[in-house]
């Protein structure tokens, strides 16, 4: 795996606690020489991220849309960023260039981006693992609502089992490494005359 991108929101968090793992993450990565692919801000889980992907000797890949340079404050000290003309745009090149996707705590942003990714994972777009970092148990009960999708019957087990969490990003990591992509989703079960 030599790139992964993050999805995460462009606030703290109530606890210091996110922004330690956000930390840790970005350690990690670095370490195990993995590029940072994110949504290009300075500012909240984002600019935390990249800080520590940055200060580890890591390289870090931002994708900026233009209209946001000001409102997020873009980080002017990565590797490399990359600005473009809107959020689609944005998403399209951030799924092009990563190995792999984790979404730390956000808002309603991240729960978009990982809910594309994942989609597009599901219809065979990409077979790239797409995974939770549930610091602070923060995604509970999006895990317990993806169960609920599966005993429903409104998502089949083999997508069930692509939803990887884990409360550290080692453990995360690991499961990347070992991940292996389900058969592409069809509504074809028999052939009708």
């Amino acid at each position: 795996m030599k790139s992964i991108a993050v999805f995460c929101g462009s606030s703290d968090g109530v606890s210091t606690i996110y922004r330690e793992h956000a930390i840790a993450l970005g350690k990690a990565l670095a370490e195990q020489e993995i590029s940072l692919v994110y949504g290009g801000a300075s500012v909240g889980l984002m600019g935390t991220v990249a800080d520590a992907v940055l200060h580890a000797g890591g390289h870090v890949i931002g994708v900026l849309p233009h209209f946001l340079q000001n409102r997020e404050i873009a980080h002017h000290s990565l590797s490399e960023l990359i600005i473009v003309d809107s959020m689609h745009e944005r998403k399209s090149k951030m799924a092009e260039i990563a190995d792999g996707f984790i979404a730390l705590p956000g808002g309603p942003g991240t729960m978009e981006e990982y809910f594309e990714i994942f989609t597009w994972a599901q219809l065979g777009l990409h077979e790239k693992p797409c995974g939770l970092l549930n610091i602070n148990h923060y995604y509970d009960p999006l895990i317990s609502l993806f169960d609920r999708m599966a005993e429903e019957q409104f998502m089949q087990e083999k997508y069930r089992a692509m939803v990887l969490t884990d409360t550290t990003p080692q453990g995360i990591l690991r499961q990347f490494t070992n991940y292996t992509p389900p058969a592409v989703k069809t509504y074809i079960t028999s052939k009708r005359t």
